[in-house]
């Protein structure tokens, strides 16, 4: 028998949840929490809106559900700013848009937030400058479309924005200890799931 969906008219929540990286992780959430009888009103990455308010929504189901599929509730206003920054660089390396446009410029809009400050918080909470985050996303991405073997080194490295191939090596060698060339003839996947990236 189906669950009954609470309905609370006119009040809604969003919810703040880390490790939602992909289009796969939004339907599993979506799911996840229809499925415990929520009123789903919408899903993005690192966000969820629910009918109701936090005092009559199931907050330890909700906990638990998303814990049981590798999600975690962010409760903690600076991890919640974390989560969106992160988030804001998987973006921008998996769907380039402006390559002259500044990381930094970049990540302040996106945020609405000083770059100096998220800098800070970051490299205080990450243990990682932002920099080094991003330029370990970008190897992981350079895998990825490596693996695929549909793309040149060259239209990787623009891909990426990278100044040139040797640039791209000499990062892809630093983080991985191989040249891409090296990791491409690898039958075994050396690829780190991006939530894990860090």
């Amino acid at each position: 028998m189906p669950k009954r969906k609470s309905t609370f008219a006119g009040t809604s929540m969003t919810l703040y949840v880390k490790n939602m990286v992909c289009d796969r992780c939004i339907r599993v959430v979506t799911q996840e929490l229809e499925n415990i009888g929520l009123d789903v009103r919408s899903v993005t990455l690192g966000e969820v809106t629910l009918t109701g308010n936090s005092r009559d929504l199931p907050m330890e189901q909700i906990r638990k559900t998303l814990g049981e599929n590798g999600f975690e509730l962010i409760e903690d206003r600076k991890a919640r700013t974390i989560e969106q920054l992160k988030l804001a660089i998987i973006r921008l390396i998996r769907e380039p848009g402006d390559r002259k446009l500044k990381y930094s410029a970049y990540l302040s809009k996106e945020l609405g937030l000083e770059y100096h400050y998220l800098s800070t918080l970051f490299s205080s909470v990450e243990n990682v400058t932002i920099e080094q985050y991003i330029i370990r996303q970008r190897v992981e991405r350079a895998k990825e479309l490596l693996k695929y073997g549909e793309m040149t080194l060259s239209e990787i490295a623009y891909e990426l924005g990278y100044s040139s191939v040797q640039h791209l090596s000499n990062q892809f060698k630093h983080i991985t200890g191989l040249t891409p060339t090296q990791f491409k003839r690898m039958t075994i996947n050396m690829r780190n799931p991006l939530d894990h990236v860090s």
